[in-house]
């Protein structure tokens, strides 16, 4: 990757964009939040491409972290963040870089949140185990906590499904 202003400046756009993102959220009884910052990273990985979109993602949910007393998940955030883009990047692929209809940019973003929610069970039934559970105890109350993640998945595959071609076609237009 060629290291231009413009792609500095996009990359610190979407940075931004996923910071606010992830700020604009709404609070789950659970404790937990849904979010923007799901839908950020997705655009920015179709937008800016695997690399420049996974590192403004997860820098942006790094800050985040760091900024709202989250700094000891910083790092596994932005970990996941390549590895869900890497999924949201392959899925681009299958369309040549170029999907042309709503339906495949779903399909990019169905599959692209099933891996956020695997990683989110995994991450959670660590801890948990790391807390004292046995494993199949720390399994189940990790999957308790991922209505939150998949109402966060939906909200990003409608987002991105409508976010999507406008920011492309503007964007074509800029760069």
């Amino acid at each position: 990757m060629k290291i231009t202003t413009r792609n500095v400046v996009m990359v610190a756009l979407f940075t931004a964009l996923t910071v606010i993102g992830t700020m604009i959220k709404i609070p789950l009884p659970t404790g937990a939040f849904v979010h923007l910052g799901n839908a950020v990273l997705l655009l920015s990985v179709l937008l800016l491409g695997y690399l420049k979109g996974s590192l403004a993602g997860g820098l942006g949910f790094a800050i985040f972290d760091i900024l709202n007393g989250y700094a000891a998940e910083a790092p596994y955030f932005i970990i996941e963040s390549f590895i869900v883009g890497a999924a949201a990047y392959g899925l681009f692929l299958v369309y040549r870089k170029n999907p042309t209809r709503i339906w495949q940019i779903i399909v990019i973003a169905a599959g692209t949140g099933i891996v956020k929610l695997i990683m989110t069970q995994i991450k959670n039934t660590i801890r948990q185990i790391y807390l004292g559970m046995d494993f199949p105890t720390g399994f189940t109350t990790a999957a308790l906590s991922l209505p939150a993640t998949v109402v966060n998945v939906i909200l990003t595959a409608i987002l991105v499904s409508f976010l999507y071609f406008p920011l492309k076609k503007a964007m074509s237009t800029v760069l």
